[in-house]
Formats: C-alpha cells, structure tokens, sequence
C-alpha cells in the first residue's frame, strides 16, 4: 500500500536522463557510465538542485581543468542530494524505516547506485540498525511489472480486458501528427495533442485514432458534442459531490446584512467626538469600499461585510478583488515585494486588481485591508490563537509597495485603511475599529459596538452554516463507505489561485472536500470520536488539542493539529495536508500532524510546497496516485467491513 510518495513539481527533467545527457556530451555510452566514473581519483563537488545549473557547473569546471571523468564522478555523487533533499525534501529520514528498493532504469549506472547507498547510510548513522538497500533485479522495467500487475488485479476483479492480443499487436501500424491542427481548441490552455492513429492488420484491420498531450478532459475527443456529454458528466459528479472549500470561500464574501438597521436618535450620541462624527454618517450609503480577496480576509469576510452592512454601507458598494488566477498574479507582481511565501505575494496583485481595475470601472473611496493580529478559536488547550505575523505585516507591506515612487492612492483619490484588529477578542476590535476607522466613517461608539456585534452574529451564522453542511455530507459517507478527503490547510488555501485546482481535481473523482473550519463539532458526532479519551483522562475536551501539541499559539496550526485528530479517528476521512513553499508557521508541525494521521492507519497525503508555480502535469500525476491509493483503500475497508455486514461476530 502506498504511504506517501514525492514527485519533482519543479521541473519535469530526470536525474537518471540527466546523467545520459551527459555522459553523450563526452562521447561515452551511458553503459560505461560507471565504469569511467569510477577511474575517477578525485571529483569536484556540484551543488544540487535544478539541472540546468548543474549544465552551469559543468561548464566551470572544464574551464577549470577538471576531466570528463571527475565531473561523471561528481554528478553521480550529487544525484542522491537532488533525490532526497530537493525533489522529496525528507525532514526525518528515520521515518523511511529501515528497507529501501532502488528502482528504475538509473539504478543500471552503479556509480549512482553507490551513491544512493553511501547517501542513505549516511543519513541513517548512529541510530542502531544498518539499512537494508536493494536494487531491483529488472530495475528498468519495474513500472511496466507494475503495471501488468494491475493490469492482472483489475481482470481479476470482473473488469473485461480490451487487449487485442500479441499476434495483431506484432502487425499493428500507427502514425503520430503533432501539428497546429491537433492543438485542442475548447479551453483556453490550448494543449498542443499528438494524435495517434493506429491500424491493426487483417483486410477489415479496425482503425482508432488516441489522443496525448491533453491536460484535461476536454482534449481526449475532437467533436464538440463529446466535449459537451464531457462536460455533462463532469457537472453530475460536481453537482453530486460536495467541495466545502469552494462554498466556503464563496458563501464568505456574500451579503450578511443584518436583519434590521440599527437606528439611533441624537440623545445616543454621548460624546463630543460623537456628534462632530454624526455628520459624516449620511455619506455611508454612497461609500464605495474595496478589500482584497486575500489571506485572512477568507475567515472574516462575513464579519466586515455585516459591520459594514450594519452601519449603512450598500452590499453592492462593497467590492472585493476577483479570485486570485495566474493573469491577475503576473499583472500585478511588477511591484517590488520580498515576502517569503506566495499568498503573502498576492497582496499587491489582489490591491493592484482594485485600483487598475475595480476603481477604473466603478471609483473606489477606500480599500480595507486589515492586518489580523488573531482570529477567533474554539479549541481547548491552547497557548494563544495568533496569525502568521508574516501575513499580519502584508498589508503595511502593500501600502509602501504602492507608495514608493509616489502615494498612488492619493494620486487616485483612493483611502488605504490596514486597521490593525484582534478578531479573537471582541471588546478589544470593537476599541480598535472605533479608533482607527471611526473617523474616516463618522461612527458613533454605541453604533459601533452595534455593528461589531452584527459581525460577529454574522461569523458565527456562516461558520454554523458551513459546520451543518459538513456534517450532512460525512453522516452520507458513512451510509454509503464513501471517503472524504480533509484539507489540513489554512483559509486562504480555499484560493483556487493559491491551490492550483486540486481541490476540483479530487472533486471531479468523488471525494468531497472539507476544511479545517468546516470539521463538524456538533456534540453527538465529535463525542463517537473522542467519548472514550475525555472518560480516560487523557483529554479535557473533545475540542482539546494539549495532548498533541502544548506549545502551538498560531490559530491555524491549532486548527489544522485537531482536524488531524478527527481524520486519525473517522474511518471515513483521510487527510491532505496543504502547504505554502517555505511556510514558517507550518514547518514545526508536519511530522505532528503526519504521525497523528498515520498512526492510525488513515492515509495521508501532502503538497507541501505550492508557490506561484503550477505544475499541471506533476499534479496530475500526484492527484491520479492519490486516487488509486484511496481506491485500494477503500476496497480494504469493504472487505474489512463484509463480516459486519453481514452480521459475523468476528466483524
């Protein structure tokens, strides 16, 4: 059974073709590999990572006078590194265990081979157990083994094979065309296809025509009637199957208007501050207000869109950025920005999307970006429920993006408001807003208080809403043996922008998708998973996270640790763990929320390393192995389960 798999998402060369490349270069056969290499006295040492600065290195030290074979040597020794360190990025190495099988056509060069050895017994030094390390005896041709082996599995299972057998398969004629006709034209990745058109020989030989290069469904067939039965299919699954990450991120940024305005007469306004603001209430109604649809604003939106509601501002005067995409990245990255991860980034796209083209269509009088300090938890056990202060800082670092060869904002007649807000505690923001947007909207602190109020009620309506709906889709799991696939991310990762489709891709295969904040806590369902822990003592709460984790303060770990502990418990969930490239606040945690996941049998699967790079065809691959992987999974768990249902009591 698959436990966990890495695949280079950086680039699509290999390091065994790689090698190849190279020893052609100098005019050695790719059999003689080792064996020149290991002629070699001494080697230079390259640094691993993206071919094409290896190629860099190579070229340097020929210039310095280091010979074909020494260089060989290097590459060979540097393979192991690019291996484990940069494409699979192990933390732990011990946690491989102790048997490692070499497999693939490069494990035919021993100079790689030994490399790999040196390497892993390297890294596994001291701690009590030599490694075993085999090489595959068919190394080469292991994943056609594979392959037939499925192949053997699924005909035995009852599903009918379509193989036309050895003797046609000898006479079979095919031609490939890869030209400008065969670019697929019904969307807009315009994939460039190759058009295989086989004939198997006979006078009646039958002639079909495969097509590869699609990335999508849409460009397997060539009639725009199948395309649309395509479609047709596609919407019944997506219609059928529930992806709470999308209804989350689009229920959020909805109207929430209260359910009646709060009007107040002139003896409520106590202060003098008050009554000079009580002039500016009239102009509310006409406020135009943008806010990035970014970050953190996914898990308040519904409160400052029902603050703003409740203190007079019109829905539809509330404008927020189009959801984040590769064009509104490359158009709005040209300003200067060194925030280490990619939704930190998209803050001056999102801001840049508001001004050049939400206030050129419509004229904005303000954009509202706060700065989240904290946002509000329910979780027991816990330091504290802070933000990433990388993504509380992002939007001072917007504004002085925008501002640094002259104030655009004012140049556009455009107020930038980053109130600085403590979500997580309600007298304290209800303080905050007063002060530091009060006067830019005229409130009075008792009308004030009244739309902090509105917001909240709305938060907390929106994340019931969610909650509900969860529940509902995993109590139909539970009747049908279905899986659900948890995403342990953090809000913003509900960004089509930020996570690359894969949400739609596991959808489209019949997993609904939940997130952390959507996990049911609903007393009768979170009681069936922990009832017999909090009856041992070993927890407080079913909602109590200290016994994984004590020192966690960042609110979406905190969330992120729990919504663990519920997949390792429901048999119906498996998680996905989704994380920003060079994610500080996430980093600690991984082999926390791995170890709490596994150990309990449930598979667990990861993109750690999502960045402004979309890869499509490595998370295809990814995507397709997690299916197959939750498929056999699921066949397990029926035959585990057939003794029960049929009422042995061995079951």
């Amino acid at each position: 059974q698959v436990k966990d798999f890495k695949l280079n998402t950086q680039c699509s060369a290999g390091n065994g073709y790689f090698l190849q490349r190279v020893a052609q270069q100098f005019d050695i056969a790719v059999e003689d590999y080792a064996d020149v290499a290991f002629r070699a006295q001494r080697m230079p040492t390259f640094s691993y990572g993206c071919a094409v600065f290896l190629q860099s290195d190579i070229v340097n030290f020929q210039r310095q006078g280091w010979r074909p074979e020494e260089i060989m040597a290097g590459l060979a020794a540097i393979l192991p590194k690019n291996i484990w360190l940069y494409v699979a990025r192990i933390p732990n190495f011990a946690t491989l265990g102790r048997t490692f099988v070499l497999q693939g056509g490069t494990q035919r060069n021993l100079a790689a081979v030994k490399a790999q050895v040196d390497f892993i017994r390297a890294r596994l030094r001291g701690r009590g157990e030599e490694p075993r390390i085999l090489v595959h005896e068919h190394c080469g041709e292991a994943g056609a083994i594979g392959a037939a082996l499925e192949a053997l599995r699924t005909r035995e299972n009852g599903r009918p094979t379509g193989f036309v057998g050895f003797e046609a398969l000898a006479g079979l004629r095919w031609t490939a065309t890869t030209n400008e006709s065969t670019v697929c034209r019904f969307c807009r990745n315009r994939c460039q296809r190759t058009f295989l058109d086989i004939e198997l020989p006979g006078p009646k030989g039958a002639r079909r025509r495969l097509i590869t290069g699609n990335s999508c469904e849409k460009g397997s067939v060539e009639d725009v009637e199948q395309v649309r039965a395509i479609k047709a299919d596609l919407d019944g699954v997506f219609d059928r199957t529930e992806n709470l990450a999308e209804i989350v991120a689009r229920e959020a940024f909805r109207s929430f208007a209260p359910a009646s305005e709060h009007r107040r007469t002139i003896g409520e306004f106590l202060t003098r501050r008050d009554w000079r603001r009580a002039s500016r209430r009239p102009r509310r109604r006409n406020l135009r207000i943008g806010i990035p649809r970014a970050l953190n604003v996914y898990s308040v939106a519904p409160f400052l869109t029902a603050w703003l509601e409740s203190l007079g501002v019109r829905f539809r005067n509330i404008v927020f950025s189009d959801v984040s995409s590769e064009g509104l990245y490359r158009e709005g990255c040209t300003r200067a920005s060194i925030d280490p991860c990619f939704p930190s980034k998209l803050g001056i796209p999102h801001v840049h999307n508001l001004i050049h083209k939400k206030h050129e269509r419509n004229a904005l009088d303000a954009i509202l970006f706060p700065m989240l300090d904290d946002l509000p938890s329910d979780l027991v056990g816990t330091m504290a429920c802070r933000v990433c202060p990388t993504i509380t800082a992002t939007p001072t670092a917007v504004r002085a993006a925008f501002r640094k060869d002259g104030d655009l904002f004012a140049r556009k007649g455009i107020e930038f408001l980053c109130p600085f807000l403590n979500v997580a505690q309600p007298a304290l923001l209800e303080r905050q807003l007063y002060d530091q947007l009060g006067a830019f909207l005229g409130l009075t602190r008792a009308e004030n208080a009244d739309a902090v109020r509105a917001g909240y009620s709305a938060l907390e309506r929106h994340r019931d809403r969610m909650r509900d709906r969860a529940l509902a889709v995993i109590r139909r799991l539970e009747r049908e043996q279905g899986l659900g696939i948890v995403v342990l991310g953090r809000p913003y990762h509900a960004d089509p922008g930020i996570n690359h489709g894969i949400f739609r891709q596991l959808q489209k295969r019949g997993y609904p998708i939940f997130t952390t904040e959507s996990l049911p806590v609903d007393p009768d369902f979170i009681a069936r998973l922990f009832g017999d822990e909090i009856r041992k003592g070993l927890v407080a709460s079913p909602l109590d996270i200290s016994d994984v984790w004590k020192n966690s303060f960042n609110s979406v770990s905190n969330r992120k640790l729990w919504a663990a502990k519920v997949v390792a418990r429901h048999p119906n969930l498996v998680g996905l763990e989704l994380s920003s490239f060079r994610c500080g606040h996430d980093a600690p945690i991984y082999g926390v929320v791995q170890e709490i996941v596994e150990t309990s049998g449930t598979p667990f699967f990861t993109f750690r390393d999502l960045d402004e790079n979309h890869s499509a065809g490595s998370i295809r691959i990814r995507i397709e192995t997690i299916d197959y992987s939750l498929r056999r999974y699921r066949e397990a768990l029926a035959r585990h389960r057939e003794p029960a249902l049929a009422g042995s009591p061995e079951g």
